[in-house]
């Protein structure tokens, strides 16, 4: 999988997500290692999901990791909690903060 076609998929899988009763700012920067190698950020503001395929400076957290986890993560299948606390990512920054993308609810099932 390409540095592209891992941005396009997380953009999809985080289309399914409400983050409307999340009032908070919060931006993490995953920086993905391997197949699809690059720096892209998931960010929540005014209640909303973004992804754009960019380092963001002004972050809250850094997430190292593959683009397998990273997509497993933005499907739901695992929690950023869950990744952590099983060694299954790499985490610099603001935990609390990281963990409010736990929250965001499915729309979908």
């Amino acid at each position: 999988m390409t540095y592209e076609e891992l941005v396009e998929r997380i953009r999809q899988e985080v289309k399914e997500l409400d983050a409307s009763h999340i009032k908070e700012h919060v931006a993490v920067e995953l920086d993905i290692r391997g197949p699809g190698e690059g720096a892209l950020y998931i960010e929540i503001r005014d209640g909303k999901i973004i992804v754009e395929p960019y380092e963001y400076y002004d972050r809250d957290a850094i997430i190292t990791t593959s683009a397998q986890m990273a997509l497993d993560i933005a499907s739901g299948a695992i929690t950023i909690e869950s990744a952590y606390n099983r060694g299954l990512i790499h985490f610099r920054g603001k935990l609390d903060k990281a963990y409010l993308f736990d929250e965001a609810k499915r729309t979908k099932e």
